[in-house]
């Protein structure tokens, strides 16, 4: 049995997986944690990731350190995704993260990202192949396709996810018409981009992954609270997608926070996220998605023996 530790670091949030791996490669969690840090702040406007940013991460960074050390940990890889990837000063975040975990974080490229988000999806899934799995994220989204655990066969990365999709477009709240008719144009064009470049439309089963979606799908459920066994492999479709995305972007950030599945420093940025599954499903033409509660955080785990 090897004890290992994954930390995912993406635009919105920074998660913490510590799992032990059996020689029969079972992973049984040890601990999951996610902290919103919010990394990719105004990265699409200005290039660069603020200060005040890096520090919340670094806060939560410290905390994470302390566990896996307490737990024991063998291994350690920390994967950071796409703010990261764009911003002009990414090297004041990996001194940071150097300096703080004591490993450097790998800024994996879209393609990387895609391939260890199909690996931590696939593993347990019992459903119809081929599979077109969806990560969206805070500032891109991953279109992944394969037929097998063994691997993805196609995969590609696109610049839409919640945070960069309502920095530039959701300046209202609830955001206007014309608000959302600008970000489903824009995430419109990114998605038939995508699935031109992967056999997404030929999939039998939509895999849709990362806070975005199990939030739309605890709504959609009508969860008492968010319930991360009842919404990991749950289906839910078409019309549920829409109509929670619906009521989402005609709330306040406020009104949001009022259910008990939303986590607070998701609200203000969920409804672009429901939007871009919303448009998946329709450009894709799925009836119907399910989530997954394990994504590029059991990757990660997954690539450490």
């Amino acid at each position: 049995m090897t004890r290992v530790a994954a930390i995912d670091c993406g635009t919105n949030s920074i998660r913490l997986l510590v799992a032990d791996i059996g020689p029969d490669g079972r992973l049984v969690d040890v601990t999951r944690r996610m902290e919103i840090v919010r990394l990719g702040q105004g990265v699409d406007q200005t290039g660069r990731l603020a200060s005040e940013a890096i520090e919340r991460t670094r806060t939560a960074l410290a905390d994470y350190t302390a566990q896996i050390r307490a737990l024991g940990a063998s291994r350690v890889r920390m994967c950071a995704t796409s703010a990261s990837r764009d911003a002009a000063n990414a090297s004041d975040f990996t001194d940071m993260v150097l300096t703080t975990l004591g490993v450097a974080p790998e800024v994996v490229t879209g393609d990387e990202e895609a391939r260890l988000s199909y690996t931590g999806a696939v593993r347990g899934l019992v459903a119809p192949s081929p599979y077109l799995i969806v990560d969206i994220g805070g500032g891109s989204t991953e279109f992944v396709t394969g037929s097998s655990t063994a691997g993805p066969d196609a995969a590609i990365s696109v610049d839409i996810g919640c945070v960069r999709m309502t920095e530039r477009h959701l300046h209202s709240t609830p955001p206007t018409a014309s608000e959302v008719a600008a970000a489903e144009a824009d995430i419109a064009s990114a998605v038939d981009r995508a699935l031109a470049a992967v056999p997404g439309r030929d999939a039998a089963t939509l895999v849709g992954l990362a806070g975005s979606v199990t939030t739309v799908v605890g709504i959609a459920l009508d969860l008492p609270a968010y319930d991360p066994a009842r919404i990991h492999h749950a289906r839910v479709s078409y019309d549920d997608v829409a109509k929670v995305t619906a009521d989402l972007l005609a709330q306040t950030p406020a009104e949001r926070l009022q259910n008990p599945i939303m986590h607070p420093g998701r609200a203000d940025v969920i409804g672009a996220g429901a939007l871009v599954l919303r448009v998946v499903m329709e450009r894709a033409g799925m009836a119907s998605v399910v989530a997954s509660e394990h994504d590029i955080l059991d990757g990660i785990a997954y690539s450490l023996v």
